[in-house]
C-alpha cells in the first residue's frame, strides 16, 4: 500500500466516523430535548425553560414533537438505509431549527443559552454536508 492510498482512505474513514458520532450526538440531544418538552408538566417544564411558561401549551408540544422529529430523522434513516436521503433532510430541517432558536433566544434577552444553538448548527450542517455530498449512505437493496 503506498503512502498515497493510505492518505486519501484515512480522511474517508474519519470522516465516516465523524459523521455518525456527530448523528447519535444530535439524535441524543434532540430526542432528549423533545421528551422532556413532551412529557414534562408545562408548571415543571416552566422552571426550567421559562418560554414554557410564556407560550401555548400547544406550540410548547409541537416544538417537542419538531425536536423528537429531528432527532428520530438524523439518525434512523442512515441506520436502517431505508431512504437514507431523509438523513439529509432532517439535517436540514435541524438546521432551521437551531437557526430559529438563536433568533428566538436572542429576542428574548436569553444569549447565554444561544452557544448550544451555535454547536447543533454546526453539527447539523455538518451532517448535512457530509451525508448530503461526501458521504452519503446507499439505500439499502430489497
Amino acid at each position: 500500500m503506498s503512502a498515497t492510498t493510505f492518505e486519501t482512505a484515512a480522511p474517508g474513514r474519519a470522516l465516516r466516523i465523524g459523521l455518525w458520532a456527530a448523528q447519535v450526538l444530535l439524535a441524543f440531544v434532540f430526542v432528549s430535548a423533545g421528551l422532556v418538552k413532551l412529557l414534562t408538566p408545562i408548571p415543571q417544564l416552566a422552571a426550567m425553560m421559562p418560554f414554557a411558561g410564556e407560550y401555548s401549551e400547544t406550540f410548547v408540544r409541537s416544538v417537542a414533537l419538531v425536536d423528537l422529529a429531528g432527532g428520530i430523522g438524523i439518525l434512523l434513516p442512515a441506520l436502517t438505509r431505508i431512504l437514507p436521503r431523509l438523513t439529509v433532510l432532517a439535517a436540514l430541517g435541524c438546521s432551521v431549527l437551531q437557526v430559529f432558536a438563536f433568533v428566538f433566544h436572542v429576542s428574548r434577552g436569553e444569549a447565554a443559552t444561544t452557544p448550544l444553538n451555535v454547536v447543533l448548527l454546526a453539527l447539523s450542517l455538518f451532517v448535512l454536508w457530509g451525508r448530503g455530498r461526501k458521504a452519503p449512505i446507499a439505500p439499502r437493496q430489497f
